[in-house]
């Protein structure tokens, strides 16, 4: 009878001590959506599931694009904000689902973003501050917006 516990042990060790498996939703779509324009009335799909107009009383007050990101090894779910000019107006991280690193949630890192335009370097160490222990987290989020801003920047007006 004890002879299965020599097998079983070792295995209930590695899992008791292996870390857990995080997926933390701080904010849905719509959520962020009215965080980032909220004098807007409506949000219109320009592409379903990822990109939207916010409109308020006929007028484009701007763009809420969705985007996701690996961060070390599991997705990153974050939103872009931008002006009707093509600038970052907001971005917020949606879901996280590594277990550490989530500091690219805190809104001091985020604000580094906003103001930002296709012409703006986003580089860590650079314009964006890096965040220990969670580099590849920051580097990807930040390549990410770049990339948002380098496609959709001076595309959607």
């Amino acid at each position: 009878m004890t002879e299965w516990i020599r097998y079983v042990l070792p295995a209930a060790a590695i899992a008791s001590v292996a870390s857990p498996v995080y997926a933390m939703e701080y904010l849905s779509i719509e959520e962020a959506q009215k965080q980032a324009f909220p004098s807007a009335t409506q949000f219109i799909a320009i592409q379903a599931g990822r990109i939207w107009k916010a409109e308020a009383g006929g007028r484009v007050t701007g763009y809420f694009i969705f985007d996701r990101v690996v961060g070390k090894h599991l997705y990153i779910d974050y939103a872009v904000a931008l002006t009707p000019a093509g600038a970052v107006h907001k971005v917020e991280i949606l879901q996280y689902r590594e277990s550490y690193g989530g500091e690219v949630r805190s809104p001091s890192w985020l604000a580094q973003f906003v103001g930002k335009t296709n012409a703006s370097p986003l580089k860590i160490n650079g314009d964006i501050r890096n965040i220990a222990g969670a580099t590849l987290s920051s580097t990807h989020v930040t390549e990410g917006v770049k990339r948002i801003l380098a496609v959709y920047g001076s595309r959607l007006k």
